[in-house]
């Protein structure tokens, strides 16, 4: 590697880049054996109450797709939170979407 390409890289890494906000709310979901499940925790105790909404694509028994969304506002504190729960579903097709924001 040139010294060229190693002072680039040092300026990169040294400066600030894109800024990321640490997430206020962590999810986690599963789909097996006929049901599935979204818990939520909010993880960050100086962050407001979060709005969420949710969106996540579940394979039937059956051998259908089906779209589950809501939304639900968890409160700090809030640990290991039932947002979703039902049955009728043998696997997840995608990871649960979940966007929140926070409510003032």
């Amino acid at each position: 590697m040139s010294w060229i390409r190693i002072a680039a890289v040092t300026a990169l890494v040294g400066c600030p880049g894109i800024a990321v906000a640490k997430e206020a709310v962590s999810c986690g979901g599963a789909a097996m054996l006929g049901g599935a499940q979204l818990n939520c925790s909010h993880v960050e105790p100086a962050a407001p109450p979060q709005f969420c909404t949710f969106s996540w694509a579940l394979h039937t028994m059956a051998g259908d797709q089906k779209v589950v969304e809501g939304t639900f506002l968890l409160p700090p504190g809030a640990a290991n939170v039932t947002v979703y729960q039902g049955g009728g579903f043998d696997s997840a097709l995608s990871n649960p979407i979940v966007i929140c924001r926070a409510n003032k």
